[in-house]
This record gives structure tokens, C-alpha cells and sequence, in this order.
């Protein structure tokens, strides 16, 4: 079968020929491997490729371990939990970043199009929440830093393609990976998110996902790139729900309470939990709390131990 290679392919490969350095040469080789025509007639340039890639990534990993330099990436916290976005290349979790948040990471149809994190804020019912698009998953290569930032973070969203045809490979990619870099997703908090949920045998696809991780994590599905408005919305409640968290909110006596500024802390939480948050002296000097919400008599008084529900105010006395 003729390989057919279309003109995109072939100025890549031209500027693969004509680059210098290791990060050229694998610039190119990036849009080769996305540009190639997927079938039998280039099975074999697409595995030459890989191998090229690999060798590659190796020499530049080398490079930067002799002292030449290393790239190390800290995303400082911000908000009421940092949600790192894991996935394969081409998963979609750029656009979802964008779709979600004010961050505007590259989104482009060829893998490798992030190669720094970028952290987004999505904002949901007045709870801020930092999403961290990450460099892709793949066996080909992944940063080495990736892993760090994944441990580091307060809960995963596992972003899967429901376009691709060989879906759990893919995931078991990813797993290999995690697994590897000692990261243990079972002692994570950790949502998986099939996105590209438009595109024809996606349900099909997101059905064989469930029945191959069962009770493992939650899944949950969105288009990232066509989602309305509202869908978004929803997903949003989707993930505030999986943080399994609550929001509260603090007045002083005689004054009115500022909804723009919730403490958070995690569902079960007390009373004392939040002045914690507040102030570290009311450990000591909280002697009781008034508080209002729903089901909730206005301005009741309650003890330290009170377990708190999502969007109470509480009125906090020493």
C-alpha cells in the first residue's frame, strides 16, 4: 500500500533533514508523527519514527543530566484544591483547560502541544479551583518532571479519549507510567474524565472503560471543545461533588456575610474545623458558634463539635 504522504508531512521531514539541534530534530519529528497517514502502508515509518523520537528524548534527557540544563517545573497552590490534568497525547485536557478557565494553553490537532504546566482557575459557586494542564502521557516520552507535579496535587482528573479506537491501551499506558514514576492512584483522589463524548462510537467506548475499571473511580464524560455553557456548569458541580468538600461561609456579629470569599474544608468538617481556618487562636477561645443554612433555624447556637454543611454561615464567638 503507497504511503501517500501529504505535503504537511514531507516540510516536516524536510526540516527534520536541515535541523541542528536535538530539540529541532524533535520538533519535527513531533509533526511528522502527527501528520503521517494512519494505515497499513506506513505502519513501518510510523515505528522508525517512534524509535528516532525515543533515541532522541534520551539524548536530550542526557544533556540535561550532565549539567547542561534541567527543567524543573513547581506549580505553586492557589484556590481550594490544585487538580492535576493526566492523559494521553491528543486527550483533550488543553482544550478542557481553556474551556473551563481563563488560561489559554495551546490547543492544537498534534500531540506535544504542552510542554510546561499551566495552571487554570475554574471557578465554581464561589470555590476556586486550580486546574494544572499537564505534558502528555506516552510511551514514546514523558517529562520527568510530570510525575512530582502529579503527587503534589490534591486530586487527578484521568482525561481519555472516547475518538480513539484502541482506548484501553492507551489507559494502560498511562497506568505503566503512573505505576513507574511511584505514583499510586488508588491512594489518590482521582476522576476520570472521558472527553470527546460527540464523536461517533463514544458511548460504545466509555461503556467498555467502565466494565474494564469497575468501582476503581468515578468517570464522567463531557465534550470539552462543544459543551454548552450549562454543560460546563454541570461538569464543574461534577468535580466540586467528587472533591467531596463543602463551602462555608463566616460573619461577624451584626454584619452582613461576604459571599465572595468561602473558607473550604473537606465534607464531615466541624465548627472548630473552620475557626481553624479563620484564626488559629479560636482552637483555644471558640466558645460556640451561631449559624445559618438550610434546614437550619436562623441564627442557632451550636457547639465546637457541630458538623458543618456546604454554604453555612457561621458567626464565630469566643
Amino acid at each position: 500500500m503507497p504511503a501517500n504522504l501529504t505535503p504537511q508531512y514531507m516540510d516536516a521531514e524536510k526540516r527534520f533533514k536541515q535541523a541542528s539541534s536535538v530539540e529541532e530534530k524533535i520538533s519535527a519529528l513531533e509533526e511528522m508523527m502527527a501528520t503521517i497517514p494512519k494505515h497499513k502502508g506506513t505502519e513501518k515509518l510510523q515505528a522508525d519514527l517512534k524509535k528516532k523520537m525515543s533515541v532522541l528524548r534520551k539524548e536530550s534527557d542526557q544533556h540535561k543530566k550532565s549539567g547542561v540544563r534541567r527543567d524543573t517545573f513547581v506549580v505553586e497552590k492557589e484556590g481550594a484544591r490544585q487538580l492535576a490534568l493526566v492523559g494521553a497525547p491528543n486527550s483533550g485536557k488543553s482544550q478542557l483547560v481553556r474551556s473551563l478557565t481563563h488560561a489559554t494553553p495551546e490547543v492544537a490537532d498534534y500531540p506535544y502541544t504542552t510542554r510546561t504546566p499551566i495552571p487554570g482557575m475554574m471557578i465554581f459557586d464561589n470555590v476556586r479551583l486550580q486546574l494544572v494542564d499537564l505534558p502528555p502521557i506516552s510511551p514514546e516520552y514523558t517529562e520527568s518532571w510530570v510525575g512530582q507535579i502529579i503527587r503534589n496535587a490534591d486530586a487527578v482528573l484521568w482525561i481519555f479519549d472516547l475518538s480513539d479506537d484502541d482506548i484501553l491501551d492507551t489507559l494502560e499506558e498511562t497506568c505503566t507510567f503512573l505505576a513507574g514514576a511511584k505514583i499510586d492512584l488508588q491512594n489518590m483522589k482521582v476522576l476520570m474524565v472521558g472527553n470527546k463524548k460527540d464523536a461517533p462510537g463514544a458511548g460504545e467506548r466509555a461503556a467498555i472503560v467502565r466494565e474494564a475499571y469497575p468501582d476503581k473511580f468515578p468517570i464522567t464524560e463531557i465534550s470539552a471543545a462543544f459543551s454548552t455553557p450549562a454543560e460546563l456548569e454541570a461538569f464543574k458541580k461534577v468535580v466540586y461533588d467528587f472533591l467531596d468538600i463543602v463551602k462555608v461561609y463566616t460573619k461577624a456579629p451584626g454584619k452582613k456575610p461576604d459571599f465572595s470569599d468561602p473558607y473550604v474544608v473537606p465534607r464531615g468538617s466541624t465548627v472548630l474545623n473552620v475557626a481553624e481556618k479563620v484564626h488559629r487562636d479560636f482552637l483555644q477561645n471558640l466558645k460556640y458558634a451561631r449559624i445559618w443554612g438550610e434546614g437550619k433555624a436562623d441564627g442557632i447556637m451550636v457547639p465546637r463539635d457541630f458538623v458543618i454543611s456546604d454554604g453555612d454561615v457561621l458567626e464565630l464567638h469566643e
